[in-house]
């Protein structure tokens, strides 16, 4: 009977933490950058700056892991405040963001534009 209550007690500990934990919260701020590839360059450039600027973020803002006890950090409960957990949420967006501009030479001078000499 003993052994069952443990079993019980590590069970119901386990499944308070499951989707609540803070590894799996941080790791829902990792987005792709492809939803941002279709975004025209000026727009995103404008939507990153104003993202950045809301949050008292850098531009180049990258998420932020915690680093919990080895082997815990499925069970070390998100003790983030709210403000705290929309900042490294916005830090995600704007990494994403950060590629989708990368990849696509956002910003930069066209490439297209070349100057021919006279024949």
């Amino acid at each position: 009977m003993r052994w069952n209550m443990m079993i019980l007690a590590s069970c119901l500990a386990t499944a308070g933490c499951v989707g609540n934990s803070a590894s799996e919260r941080q790791d829902a701020n990792i987005e792709s950058s492809l939803q941002y590839d279709s975004v025209p360059c000026d727009q995103l450039l404008a939507q990153r700056n104003g993202l950045a600027q809301q949050y008292n973020l850098p531009t180049t803002a990258k998420p932020t892991f915690s680093n919990p006890a080895m082997g815990f950090g499925p069970f070390t409960p998100d003790m983030r405040s709210k403000g705290q957990r929309d900042s490294d949420k916005a830090s995600g967006e704007i990494d994403a963001m950060n590629r989708s501009i990368g990849r696509r030479d956002c910003g930069k001078p066209d490439k297209q534009t070349k100057f021919a000499l006279p024949g």
